[in-house]
Parts: C-alpha cells; sequence; structure tokens
C-alpha cells in the first residue's frame, strides 16, 4: 500500500483575491460584511505560517511560539498617518530569533506583485549600529566574504538598507570600507512573482531562503554579544 503524504500548506490565490477587492473597499462597513472570508483567509495564512514555523525550527531556534503569534495585525495604526485607510492590503509576518545571542530576524511580505521575504536590522539602536562599523572599520573582510558568497548573491543580490548620504561620525572618508560604514540599516530582501508565492514549493523555498541569511546572521550575532576585544558581553 502506498504511504500517503500530508500536502503543504500554500498561500492561496484567493487571499491575494481577497487583498485586491479589499483595496478597492478599504473601509470598515465592506470588511465587517466581508469578517467571514477574511477569517478563512486568515486561517490557511496561520497554517502556512505554522510551517514555516517547523521549517525554521530545523535549522535556527526560534522563540515566537506559533505561526499565528508571528502574523501581524491587518488593522492599520492610522493616529499619526494621512493615509486613513484602516486596513491593510498584504499579509505579513515576523519570527523572532531565540535568546540574546541569536541577532536578527525573518519577516514575511505577501501581496500580488509585491511579495518578499526579508532579514536582517531594521533599525539598530545607536550602541549596535556603532559596534558593527567598528567591526567593519577594522576588518571588512568577513563581511565581504559573505556578502560575496554565491549562496549569497544568488538568494539576494545584495545587502540593502538606508545609508547616511555622507560619512559616518568618527570615520574616516576614505576608509577602504566606507560602503559598508555608510549602512544605518543591514536588510537582506528576495522578491518573488506571483507565481512562485503560490506554487506549491513556496514553503520549501520560504525555508531555504531564511536558511541562507544564516552566515550573515552568524556574523552579526558573534559582533553584536562580543566587546572589540571579542570577549563576550554580559
Amino acid at each position: 500500500m502506498a504511504k500517503q503524504t500530508t500536502a503543504q500548506p500554500v498561500i492561496r490565490k484567493s487571499g491575494f483575491d481577497f487583498l485586491q477587492t479589499l483595496k478597492k473597499n478599504n473601509h470598515r462597513d465592506w470588511f465587517n460584511a466581508h469578517k467571514e472570508k477574511y477569517q478563512q483567509e486568515q486561517e490557511q495564512l496561520e497554517l502556512f505560517a505554522e510551517a514555516l514555523l517547523r521549517e525554521l525550527n530545523k535549522h535556527d531556534e526560534i522563540e515566537t511560539p506559533s505561526g499565528k503569534k508571528s502574523l501581524h495585525r491587518i488593522y492599520r495604526d492610522i493616529r499619526f498617518s494621512s493615509d486613513k485607510t484602516p486596513y491593510k492590503t498584504n499579509w505579513s509576518g515576523n519570527f523572532k530569533r531565540a535568546t540574546k545571542f541569536r541577532r536578527g530576524g525573518y519577516y514575511f511580505h505577501l501581496e500580488a506583485g509585491n511579495s518578499y521575504l526579508a532579514g536582517g536590522f531594521w533599525a539598530p539602536n545607536a550602541q549596535d549600529l556603532k559596534r558593527i562599523r567598528d567591526e567593519i572599520a577594522f576588518d571588512a573582510g568577513p563581511l565581504r566574504k559573505i556578502l560575496k558568497s554565491k549562496t549569497f548573491t544568488a538568494t539576494f543580490g545584495a545587502l540593502t538598507g538606508e545609508q547616511v548620504k555622507t560619512t559616518p561620525k568618527g570615520f574616516d572618508a576614505g576608509h577602504e570600507a566606507i560602503d559598508l560604514l555608510r549602512y544605518k540599516q543591514y536588510l537582506l530582501i528576495r522578491r518573488f512573482s506571483d507565481k512562485e508565492v503560490l506554487s506549491d514549493q513556496f514553503l520549501a523555498t520560504a525555508s531555504e531562503t531564511f536558511k541562507n541569511m544564516r552566515p550573515f546572521f552568524d556574523y552579526m550575532s558573534e559582533v553584536l554579544t562580543t566587546d572589540t576585544n571579542g570577549l563576550l558581553m554580559s
């Protein structure tokens, strides 16, 4: 008797269709009238996020307790925004790595025509940013090796993130690693077509994409948990 296999959760086209219709009807009356449909799509997304969490825990340790807990709310915070539409028109979520010794995090954004997986350091505090820059200034070689590796370039292309326009305070404009020292954010992003996202292979692809962030995360984690002498910080 053939062994039966359980189908992996997928991102459904109906989830994208719901978001596209929401974009055209972004108000509470429409959303409340279609809340059952929203809940159905949200439940499917929870199944996918739970399966992705299981995959992540095969090659990393994740603090986020469940796929459901990883998901971001669809309700927008409009208190300080000029855009008063009440709902997001994408599915998104993030996974936090476990313990203070594993730095960096995983993020997913799913939206028709604008889907991507990302990770890294979106808003490092001043202390962390200074520590990263000091390490790069001392020896940029280890980081450059990671960023130039075949796996990294094939998956993410290049490091991205906001940069200062001139020179960071305390560093020489002529430093050989000034291109890396200018970063204020350190982000890894991989974009996907709708066809790729809706494929039954997307779960495996997402897991592999996040796994390919590990050399970068391991480097940053070591830097951010040790001082300039390489001693573990308390």
